[in-house]
């Protein structure tokens, strides 16, 4: 169905090609997982497949691309519409309608679909991926993962034979992931479609797929089966990490299968507790803001509910819970620029113990009590260069070249020269966070960050936040990645339906929940397990006595 034959991918000033010498098949009624760090070229192989790349994106194609028989270098986008189907990272940029409904309906009229046909396949992709109770809502009231959603259905309502998807489920809490997962498979397996797609949260799609494609960063790619691909990859999910440190073969790749193959590990482990993922101290920790009765309505919906929260100096803690609970609505109405119906938001100003509400005090000194970075990064940065956006937010700040210097710490190497918008996601969010951190808050929001961070870079931010928390902040993390969750966070609270229905120590919240259990924890329940990095540290102690 698709085939690459020698394909060599170049872009004008790149250091090398982004795909060098590329020959590989997928076949049709197969899903193909395409894996690498971020920056190696995952993009840039799935645009050669609908002609993005290179008739949009432009560079030089040498070699050649071909789906369902027809060549990309001869057929734009538009004349492979009808074949191929592609959801990008960021959904919101695909809409060109207003409501949900519309939406689905909007890529069967521009392929004059009937009408009486493009009336069934809504109906159908509407209960495929659970959006019938969202038909006639505005598109921008969505929350991330609900446009999600949306953009994967407008695309299947035109029935492509070849779908196209770049990290399908970065906005989604685990539960609404496994059943767009569950719908993509049904297609694979029931109707033969053939599932190119891209995706960071290896342990959320692992399982799923027929054969992976790996990229190594050199522009070259292997293919074969997942479990051979992933055992020498530089990249690979918690499942994999573990069955390497216990010696495994084969490799599983789902839980079902490494909890038979974890009976020898579980019993060698049983009765040795692990070492906490972060020393706490027993010492009280300073508190640093105080919520009361925080409400938030938009519209006729409640988003948050009469919520209490005290935020504690040194601490990380996870914000979590299922696409549409309240995460994004409680993190603006503390950082004081969101609507806020009722409640109080106090907090410490470092400043002999005065406290302030961040909405009612001046920006630059709400930026010194509360640092919010958004969902999208992109959404505040506005100016043509990095060097720009540095400079501007010293001079907001009042201070003289720290935010670049916060920026080198957190991501070396990016030139002040280079526009904000060709960063990678993960070198957004390092320079967003190191323009909110120049003002030197004491409290900091973080909405979704490691969206479009692969695992290397997600273990960067865990050391960021971490640093942030050690140096007397407090840090709040809203998040669907429970694997970032174990290994960053010393609380979790999960909000559903605009409440907070539970909050304490991360071990004990993630842990009793199977949503948001990570990997480890589930393979080795019910040994108090929750990161494969205390596995191996417990194995290596054992081994020296």
């Amino acid at each position: 169905m698709i085939i690459f034959d020698r394909v060599t991918i170049e872009y004008e000033d790149a250091p090398g090609p982004a795909l060098r010498d590329v020959s590989l098949t997928v076949e049709e009624g197969e899903l193909c997982l395409v894996v690498g760090h971020t920056g190696v070229g995952k993009s840039t192989l799935l645009g050669a497949v609908n002609g993005l790349v290179p008739h949009f994106t432009g560079g030089t194609l040498y070699g050649r691309v071909t789906v369902d028989g027809r060549d990309t270098a001869h057929h734009p986008p538009r004349e492979l519409a009808d074949v191929v189907g592609v959801v990008g990272q960021d959904p919101a940029d695909g809409f060109v309608t207003d409501t949900v409904e519309e939406e689905l309906a909007y890529s069967m009229e521009q392929l004059a679909i009937p009408p009486a046909t493009m009336r069934k396949r809504v109906e159908e992709t509407l209960d495929l991926l659970g959006l019938a109770d969202l038909r006639h809502r505005p598109l921008h009231a969505l929350s991330g993962g609900q446009q999600q959603r949306v953009a994967i259905g407008s695309v299947l309502t035109a029935h492509p034979r070849v779908l196209v998807l770049d990290e399908p489920t970065s906005a989604l809490d685990p539960t609404a992931a496994e059943e767009v997962l569950s719908a993509v498979t049904r297609l694979v397996h029931d109707l033969g479609v053939t599932v190119l797609m891209a995706e960071h949260r290896l342990e959320r799609v692992v399982q799923y797929a027929d054969r992976v494609i790996h990229l190594s960063g050199d522009g070259r790619a292997r293919i074969g089966p997942p479990a051979d691909v992933l055992r020498t990859s530089t990249i690979a999910p918690p499942i994999v990490e573990l069955g390497r440190v216990a010696g495994w073969s084969p490799l599983p790749l789902s839980v079902r299968d490494a909890r038979r193959a974890a009976a020898p590990l579980r019993a060698t482990l049983t009765g040795r507790p692990p070492v906490p993922v972060r020393e706490r101290g027993t010492q009280e920790r300073p508190r640093l803001l105080a919520a009361r009765g925080v409400s938030v309505v938009h519209g006729d919906v409640a988003a948050v509910r009469e919520a209490d929260l005290d935020l504690a100096a040194g601490e990380v803690s996870a914000l979590m819970g299922r696409n549409g609970s309240g995460k994004s609505s409680l993190l603006w109405a503390l950082q004081g620029s969101g609507p806020r119906r009722a409640g109080t938001v106090k907090v410490d100003g470092g400043d002999g113990g005065r406290t302030a509400d961040p909405r009612t005090v001046s920006a630059v000194r709400a930026r010194r009590l509360v640092g919010l970075v958004p969902q999208t990064p992109s959404d505040l940065l506005y100016l043509e260069s990095v060097e720009q956006e540095l400079a501007q937010a010293d001079a907001e700040s009042g201070t003289v070249a720290r935010a670049r210097a916060l920026l080198d710490r957190l991501a070396p190497g990016i030139r002040g020269t280079t526009h904000p918008r060709d960063l990678s996601e993960g070198q957004k969010l390092a320079l967003v966070l190191a323009i909110q951190l120049s003002a030197a808050p004491r409290v900091i929001l973080l909405d979704e960050p490691t969206r479009g961070l692969d695992y290397r870079a997600k273990a960067q931010l865990v050391g960021i936040v971490t640093a942030l928390a050690d140096e007397g902040r407090s840090v709040v993390v809203s998040t669907h990645d429970v694997e970032f969750a174990a290994r960053a966070a010393d609380r979790v609270i999960v909000m559903a339906e605009g409440d907070i229905v539970a909050d304490g120590p991360a071990e004990e919240i993630i842990v009793a929940s199977p949503v948001f259990a990570p990997q480890t924890a589930k393979i080795l329940a019910p040994l108090p397990y929750l990161t494969v990095a205390q596995v191996e540290a417990e194995l290596a102690a054992g081994r020296r006595t």
